[in-house]
């Protein structure tokens, strides 16, 4: 890229990760894996007339085991402080290995990465009733930022999965709807870019098996959900190119359902989850429009 570009990209992702960890309210399991938990975060001035919305949290990181949630809880913290009860999940990720034909861990775990999503969104209902005192689930927003925008729109295309997936629900997921940020959101087009060095690929088990494992795993594949979705997309952003949100947008108009694309001028990858930039006040209204 150019050095101008790159040394942008550089100076919004360490603003993004200026900001310490926010620890969570409470962390509950939804599984025995250590990487299978979900921090709650209550709001941090609660209505007291009006239960709060659930905002669902997937963090990004190309499905890699180094990026954890940790790095997401500004963002977390940034929601609660906006009036909304926030579950920030966490999910296994690629081995430490290094990727085969790259440098790096692996990016996701085939079948375990989509387990996690899929156990985690069918057992959130209850462990948010029992930990987020006067939530609102009918007011439900699922957020993912990189890869975790891949995850939110794939978690809310669920009952449109092909009908011998394991993760197949006979209806839709009761979610008022997805805010996409820089979303994975279109696998054929992120392995022409070379999105994250391959990761969709590689999320899919290599080149041998992304042709065959897509439809279970390409939201860009997954459509109409018939489930309001945003993305957000910074038009500058080098890491995953605007691109990749367009063909997704384009797809969701050829199967016949409006996807709302909100593009924000000089806006790289990273502002979107960084409370000091206004990009992320951006993404917190489209969060609201949906949730109110």
């Amino acid at each position: 890229m150019p050095d101008d570009a790159a040394a942008r990209d550089a100076a919004e992702e360490a603003s993004a990760f200026s900001h310490p960890p926010v620890d969570p309210d409470v962390t509950a399991t939804y599984g025995d894996h250590p990487d299978q938990v979900i921090d709650f975060y209550t709001p941090r001035e609660p209505d007291p007339e009006v239960p709060a919305p659930l905002v669902i949290v997937l963090h990004g990181g190309a499905w890699r085991a180094p990026y954890d949630r940790r790095h997401i809880t500004p963002f977390a913290d940034f929601l609660a402080r906006r009036g909304f009860a926030v579950a920030n999940v966490e999910y296994r990720r690629g081995a430490t290995i290094p990727a085969q034909g790259g440098e790096g861990p692996v990016a996701g775990r085939w079948p375990d990465t989509f387990d996690d999503i899929a156990a985690a969104l069918d057992a959130l209902p209850a462990l948010a009733r029992e930990h987020l005192p006067r939530v609102d689930l009918r007011r439900t927003v699922i957020t993912g930022h990189s890869a975790g925008g891949h995850l939110a729109l794939w978690a809310a295309a669920r009952h449109v999965l092909p009908a011998d997936s394991p993760w197949r629900t006979d209806r839709p997921a009761p979610l008022r709807g997805v805010v996409a940020l820089a979303p994975i959101a279109d696998f054929t087009v992120a392995e022409k870019l070379n999105v994250c060095s391959g990761a969709s690929r590689q999320l899919l088990g290599g080149e041998a098996r992304f042709a065959e494992r897509q439809p279970y795993a390409d939201p860009a594949f997954l459509l109409p959900t018939g489930i309001a979705t945003t993305l957000v997309q910074g038009r500058t952003d080098v890491i995953v190119p605007e691109a990749v949100a367009e063909s997704y947008a384009e797809a969701a108009a050829r199967a016949g359902e409006v996807v709302g694309l909100t593009l924000l001028e000089d806006v790289g990858h990273f502002p979107l989850i960084d409370p000091a930039a206004d990009a992320c006040a951006v993404v917190a209204e489209e969060i609201a429009q949906l949730a109110w």
